[in-house]
């Protein structure tokens, strides 16, 4: 199994699932400041030319969402997936939040192109960044951590989701001091083997 991602992205959410699932997988890195996910032959695994991709014994998978369904079905033992409907609509729920609405919200500071033509809007878009991404996690504080994780005491992929998109907050110009439960969260997330071992493959 192959895994097509660029560092910092939410295609490290992937990983960090495929690590808790305890699912082998070679990765390899998409190199975007060489735009190499524009090439032709990036193209062919994935013609969005985005990441995450992976290539398993199925085919090519995308989008980070299915991705991650997918772990869970390949090693439910790992219980990333709660069986319990009312909580596993519970974990979809923050992740369709994520990928939704605060992933778009961080996109608005690097990739205005997709929805404005004109520069002046990319930078009042740029600008809204702290504030959209702030209001997020005021958001994800009150209704996506129910605990230390999004489930309460329990991994799931949500956790591996919203992780990755904790990565980006300062850098998006939100004051983490404001959100101790983000903070606890992301100490949590920093504690399993899983975020250490792609921390150690250089992937965030």
């Amino acid at each position: 199994m192959q895994l097509y991602y660029a560092p910092g992205t939410i295609s490290v959410a992937v990983a960090i699932a495929l690590e808790e699932a305890g699912v082998t997988y070679d990765p390899i890195q998409v190199d975007f400041a060489a735009k190499e996910q524009t090439t032709s032959g990036y193209q062919q695994i994935n013609p969005k030319g985005r990441v995450p991709a992976l290539v398993a014994d199925g085919g090519i998978l995308t989008e980070t969402g299915a991705l991650l369904e997918f772990i869970a079905d390949l090693n439910p033992d790992a219980g990333l997936r709660p069986s319990d409907p009312i909580k596993a609509a519970r974990m979809r729920e923050v992740m369709f939040y994520l990928a939704s609405t605060m992933h778009v919200n961080h996109a608005h500071k690097m990739r205005g192109s997709r929805w404005a033509s004109q520069p002046s809007s990319y930078k009042d878009m740029k600008a809204k960044v702290p504030q959209t991404m702030t209001d997020s996690c005021q958001y994800i504080t009150q209704f996506g951590l129910r605990g230390p994780y999004v489930l309460g005491d329990t991994v799931s992929l949500a956790d591996c989701y919203l992780y990755v998109i904790t990565s980006w907050l300062e850098g998006d110009g939100v004051k983490l001091d404001n959100f101790p439960k983000i903070r606890e969260f992301m100490t949590a997330m920093e504690n399993r083997a899983s975020v250490r071992a792609v921390y150690a493959k250089g992937m965030l």
